[in-house]
């Protein structure tokens, strides 16, 4: 018997940890116009790109049906205990369709230990999350203090978003196209946050690209001073170089005790837009300055 991890493709988990830890990854579906897909399954990140950049209109996600989490729940040995962690509920709908598979589950197999989880986030702090999770099992904690872990960590990860552009914004009519055009001719950056609902929010507006990711990385240090062993995560959105930088960047100011990188798949990559850069780490309380 042993507990086994189950998340989403919104988590960005890197091909080695999800390799490392075994955790099993269930794809949310993306449409561009009358295309359908699965994301990291028939969509790729490099061809997710090429084709956001060519689309007049921001590519629509949707959660995985019931049927593709009860599949995944039934891969798993019987004697297994399961932990399925998913995107936000403020999102996507994933949190419920995983629920309502966990429901058929157990209509089968009523003795079947399973939990579903909403982080509360997405990319880099779902991946925050898993490392702990799993960690924590490779530690021998029983599933209950696994699940213990995982509900008390959500509320302290925090996650922040860093535009490089604006389209994505104004075509997602978050922007008006005007207000947009004058905001890229004053160069003025935009950050966003996943706010304690689970929603993401405008953080800041900077002006000048330095400046901004200046304010962004020193949002760190405004949060906590509590780095020993902890994890940065950080998403980058096809700009892996940047995302590179930022990190080593990170990582000198702060005494972290790891730092991972990942690349953005569609579902946060469609708010950050290309270039974007998502980094998350764990405070006393999220969103809340020390």
């Amino acid at each position: 018997m042993s507990i086994k991890i189950i998340t989403d493709s919104s988590s960005d988990l890197p091909k080695n940890l999800q390799e490392t830890y075994d955790i099993e990854v269930v794809p949310l579906n993306i449409q561009f116009g009358e295309e359908h897909y699965k994301a990291g399954v028939t969509l790729d990140n490099p061809t997710f790109y090429k084709k956001m950049r060519e689309s007049k209109e921001l590519p629509k996600s949707a959660c995985p049906a019931p049927y593709d989490f009860l599949e995944s729940y039934k891969k798993m040995d019987v004697d297994d205990s399961i932990i399925v962690l998913t995107i936000s509920s403020g999102l996507s709908g994933t949190y419920d369709s995983a629920v309502l598979a966990k429901n058929m589950l157990l209509e089968e197999q009523p003795n079947r230990k399973i939990e579903v989880i909403d982080s509360s986030n997405g990319s880099p702090g779902m991946v925050i999350l898993l490392v702990q999770a799993a960690r924590a099992i490779e530690d021998g904690k029983s599933f209950e203090e696994v699940v213990a872990l995982l509900k008390a960590a959500i509320p302290k990860t925090n996650t922040f978003i860093l535009l490089d552009t604006l389209e994505n914004v104004i075509k997602g009519g978050r922007l008006d196209r005007f207000k947009g055009a004058i905001a890229n001719v004053l160069n003025i950056k935009i950050s966003l946050r996943v706010d304690n609902e689970g929603k993401i929010e405008v953080f800041e507006k900077v002006r000048g690209d330095k400046k901004a990711l200046r304010e962004f990385i020193d949002s760190i240090g405004e949060h906590t001073n509590e780095f020993e062993n902890k994890v940065v995560s950080l998403s980058h959105s096809n700009c892996e170089e940047k995302g590179r930088e930022v990190l080593a960047e990170i990582m000198s100011r702060y005494p972290f005790k790891e730092g991972i990188l990942t690349e953005m798949g569609p579902v946060i990559g469609t708010y950050a837009g290309e270039g974007g850069i998502v980094f998350s780490f764990e405070s006393p309380v999220r969103n809340q300055k020390i």
